[in-house]
């Protein structure tokens, strides 16, 4: 039971991640498509752009955190054995857990100053703090199922859902 909740809740944040990259494509098409053909700007399209940007960047930072998607380099990893990779394995997702927390801890930090600030839009006058905070979620987020890879490497790895990643004792 408590395995398919950690899975549904990842699946989730994966599914949020997804959403806003629709959003993102969404906000550039309509964007370039008024300004095309109608000679239209959207006002403050690219401060919206721009934030949602940040938004897609902390949200799928969380998605390719559990997965091990990121970008990796496994010169090492691949000519070492199973118990070694596993190792490092942990390892590294250790030291990613502690990045991103630190970046958490700090992003909460802009959104406290740009609350207070009172940043607004140049346009259309709109405060800028919400979609700091939604970024803001996505990196707690991110701790969360980093947190969750980690737990996983060290006492569950067949639970993992990275095809490289085995069982190993």
């Amino acid at each position: 039971m408590q395995r398919a909740a950690m899975d549904r809740f990842i699946d989730t944040i994966e599914w949020i991640a997804a959403g806003f990259i629709g959003i993102v494509a969404l906000d550039v098409f309509v964007s370039v498509l008024l300004r095309n053909t109608l000679n239209y700007s959207i006002p403050d399209s690219f401060d919206i752009g721009r934030m949602l940007l940040g938004i897609l960047i902390f949200w799928g930072i969380a998605a390719t955190s559990y997965r091990g998607t990121h970008i990796t380099v496994d010169l090492i990893w691949a000519n070492v054995g199973p118990r070694w990779q596993r190792r490092i394995d942990v390892f590294a997702t250790l030291v990613l857990l502690f990045v991103v927390t630190v970046q958490t801890y700090t992003l909460f930090d802009k959104v406290r100053v740009t609350y207070n600030d009172n940043v607004l839009t140049f346009d259309t006058h709109m405060p800028t703090w919400p979609f700091s905070a939604v970024a803001w979620i996505g990196d707690i987020s991110a701790v969360l199922l980093i947190a969750i890879r980690t737990y996983r490497l060290v006492f569950h790895p067949e639970e993992i859902h990275d095809p490289k990643i085995k069982a190993t004792e």
